[in-house]
Parts: structure tokens; C-alpha cells; sequence
């Protein structure tokens, strides 16, 4: 392998020799050319050393500067700490000296922050603050002063701050009338007159009012459904002077906020869904019938007993029609008359015991429709556990509601159906027994006279 690369090298140089020797014609020719190729590589030496020369002495003054910069700073930053270290001291040197100056105002300043916080925070929960307003913003201020400890309050602050506290306390048991920018419950926005009862209620001549978290004052979303609560309201804002009758919220509007947020009747049959409505309708239709037939059975059972006390038969009343039926067939024998006098009376039947049957029906019906509703509630429940977990109670109080007041609404429906059914049933059954009985005896007393 060796002789190989010689081999190749020596017909490199060859080559190359020999291309030289084409260019130049002769050896001097050759000559001159090395001469002057060497002349210009030691030009462009010398130039790059110069220019290596130029880049190193611009490098070491950039060295120089840095470290000049370096030896500048580290000096500003000793003069600084000690700059510090003397601030420190002063300040340390000046707190004492404004504990020992403040001694025992310390401890009063540091009370007047923490009652003007208090007091901030109850007057902005607090229905005086509707009335006065701008007892916030001296508040805010006096406990930035005393957060900050750069100054003192003055007497005129500390007795401002007294007299809130003692407004405060003055106007929590006063009944006051002023007129007042409120919003409706529809969103209309109007000036009316207004009274507030001490820190519990604030009412208009509509009903009761609200202080929201903006501090606007509402209407609420749905009143006392007791009428004398609304009523006192209005009697509240007409009276000039004597007692009246009020209702106060002792919580303060907590209870007032629960009565917005539970359902009403309206809400709790909405809850049902169809099946609740369809229970409803049920129970409709059923009292309809039942009225109607026991308005019906009534009057048959007064014409009945009429029937009773008269001896000429009548056809306005089923008694009446069997004993026509009798009186139509005097001459004929036991059996015929027999037979005659249970074809009227069965003709009677269907007339007196029309309807019953539906509204036994619908006792049986509207249990099993509210069971119907309690298990689609429950599918409808465990729907909701599977999407988003059982974490969330409110998430869940849709399907539990309905499953809940469909089984009220069933059983609601189903228990005055029992008992009406009852009753209707027996004023039948009160006029079948006596034309059964009439009969009978009519049958009777036609043997005996027949013999």
C-alpha cells in the first residue's frame, strides 16, 4: 500500500511539473515566476501579523476597561452598603425614639385602627349606610393613616369616628321615611318613598326591599305571600305616628333571601314535569265527575224519598218508574210481576252507578302514575351522577324533586278520589237498596193478595 501512495504522489509531482514547464517557456521564465509568488506570500504575511497585532491590543484595552468598570462598581457598591447600614441604623434610632415619644398613644392608636376597621365593615352591612353614605370613605382613610404610623390622628378625627359609632347606634332604633331611587322587581327604576325599621327591614308601599352587594336597593323577586305582611307595609309607609303592626326580620334579611329562593305551589307542580300534569288532570276530570254525579244521586235520592211518602207513582225518579212498571202489570201473576219489577229496577242500574267505576279508577291510576314519576325522577338523577359525579348536590335536586312531587301529586289525587268515591258509591248503593226493597215488598204483598 505504501508503494501505491508513492507511486500516485510521484505522478502528482510529475504532472505538475510538467504543467509548470507548459507555462513557462523556459527556466527562467520558471524562476521568476517562484520569485515573484514568494514575494507576494510574504506580503500577505506580513499583513495579517499586523492585523493580528491591531486585534490583540484593541482586545487587552477592552480587557483593561472591564476591569477598570469592575473595580468602579465594586467600590459604589461598598459606599452603598454602608449607605445602607447608616439608613438602617436611623431608622432603627427614629422608631425608638417615636415609641418612646408616643408611650401610651401607641396603644390608642392601634385601637382606633382596629374600630375604624370594625366599624367599616358593619357599616357597609348595615341599612344606615343607604342613608349615610359617605362615612366609608372617612373610615378608609383614618385606618390607612393609623396603618401607617407616619402621623397622628388629630382630636377632630377621634371624635368623627365617635360620632359615627354613636349614630350608629342611635339610628339602629329609629323608623325613618326618605325618599329613595329603588328597582323594581319588573327593572324599572323609580324614587319613592321609603322607610327603614332599624337595621332590619327596609319596605315600601309594595312590599319589602332589599340591599344588594352594589348597595342599590330592590325590590324583591317575590313577596310575603301572607297578606298581612304586604299590608303592613303599606300601612308602615302611611302612618305618621302611633303604633302599627309590622312584620320585622329578625335575621335581618336572611329570611326575606330564603323566601326568594324557595319554590312556590306553582314551582313544586312545575317540578313534576308531564307526569305531574297528567296526575293533575286526572284528578280534575275525577272531581268533575264526581260533582256532577253527586249532584245527580241528590236529587234522585230527595225525589226517591218523596216517592216514599206518595202513593201516585212518578217517572221522574227511578222508585217512580218501577212501581209504573208494577202499576202497568197489576193483573198479572207473582212471577211475571217479579220479573217485570227486576227489569225496571236493573233498567235504574246503569243511571245510579254511571261514573263510579272511573272515579274508583282513578284512585288506583294516580299512585302508579307517581311512581311512574318517582322512577323517570330517579333515572333522570342518576343520568346527572353519571355526566358530572354526585359532588354537587344542587346538580342533582332537578331529578330528586321531580321523583319526589310526582309521588305527592299521586297521592294527593288518589286520597280525596278514595273518599269521594266512598261517598258517591254509598248515596248509590242508598237508592239501589231501596228499589230492591220496594220491590220486594211489592212482590209480597202481590203474593198475599193473589194468594
Amino acid at each position: 500500500m505504501k508503494r501505491i501512495a508513492i507511486i500516485i504522489a510521484s505522478v502528482f509531482v510529475a504532472v505538475g511539473v510538467a504543467q509548470a514547464q507548459d507555462s513557462a517557456s523556459t527556466m527562467e521564465d520558471l524562476l521568476e515566476q517562484i520569485q515573484r509568488g514568494q514575494a507576494r506570500d510574504s506580503v500577505e504575511a506580513q499583513q495579517r501579523e499586523a492585523r493580528f497585532a491591531q486585534s490583540r491590543s484593541e482586545q487587552q484595552s477592552l480587557v483593561n476597561e472591564a476591569r477598570a468598570e469592575r473595580t468602579r462598581q465594586e467600590r459604589n457598591s461598598e459606599r452603598l452598603e454602608a449607605l445602607f447600614n447608616t439608613n438602617q441604623e436611623q431608622i432603627v434610632l427614629a422608631r425608638s425614639q417615636l415609641d418612646e415619644r408616643l408611650g401610651a398613644l401607641k396603644e390608642l392608636f392601634g385601637v382606633l385602627q382596629t374600630v375604624s376597621g370594625d366599624a367599616q365593615g358593619r357599616f357597609n352591612t348595615s341599612l344606615t349606610n343607604i342613608q349615610f353614605p359617605d362615612r366609608e370613605e372617612f373610615l378608609v382613610k383614618l385606618g390607612s393613616k393609623m396603618a401607617g404610623a407616619s402621623s397622628l390622628a388629630s382630636i377632630d378625627e377621634i371624635e368623627q369616628l365617635w360620632f359615627e359609632l354613636q349614630q350608629e347606634v342611635s339610628q339602629s332604633g329609629k323608623i325613618v321615611k326618605f325618599p329613595y331611587e329603588i328597582t323594581r322587581a319588573d327593572g324599572e327604576v323609580v324614587t319613592t318613598d321609603i322607610v327603614r325599621v332599624g337595621t332590619f327591614n327596609v319596605v315600601f308601599d309594595g312590599g319589602y326591599l332589599r340591599v344588594t352587594d352594589s348597595g342599590t336597593v330592590a325590590e324583591l323577586q317575590r313577596q310575603p305571600e301572607q297578606g298581612r305582611y304586604t299590608n303592613s307595609t303599606a300601612d308602615m309607609v302611611n302612618a305618621t305616628s302611633g303604633p302599627v303592626t309590622f312584620g320585622i326580620d329578625g335575621t335581618r334579611g336572611g329570611i326575606l333571601a330564603l323566601l326568594v329562593e324557595s319554590p312556590t305551589i306553582t314551582d313544586r307542580i312545575n317540578q313534576g314535569g308531564i307526569v305531574g300534569y297528567c296526575i293533575i288532570g286526572l284528578g280534575i276530570i275525577g272531581l268533575l265527575i264526581a260533582f256532577v254525579r253527586w249532584i245527580g244521586l241528590s236529587s234522585a235520592a230527595r225525589k226517591v224519598n218523596a216517592q216514599l211518602k206518595s202513593d201516585t207513582a212518578s217517572t221522574d225518579n227511578p222508585l217512580g218508574r218501577v212501581l209504573a212498571a208494577y202499576e202497568a202489570n197489576t193483573n198479572a201473576d207473582t212471577e211475571t210481576i217479579e220479573l217485570k219489577l227486576s227489569e225496571a229496577a236493573l233498567k235504574e242500574m246503569p243511571g245510579l252507578t254511571k261514573g263510579l267505576l272511573f272515579i274508583k279508577v282513578i284512585s288506583v291510576v294516580a299512585p302508579l302514575m307517581g311512581l311512574l314519576g318517582t322512577v323517570t325522577g330517579m333515572i333522570k338523577t342518576f343520568q346527572v351522577i353519571t355526566l358530572f359525579g354526585a359532588g354537587d348536590p344542587k346538580m342533582m335536586a332537578g331529578g330528586i324533586s321531580q321523583a319526589l312531587m310526582t309521588t305527592v301529586l299521586g297521592l294527593v289525587v288518589a286520597i280525596p278520589m278514595v273518599l269521594i268515591h266512598t261517598l258517591v258509591s254509598g248515596q248509590s248503593r242508598k237508592i239501589i237498596n231501596i228499589l230492591q226493597s220496594q220491590s220486594a215488598g211489592i212482590v209480597a204483598a202481590h203474593s198475599e193478595k193473589h194468594g
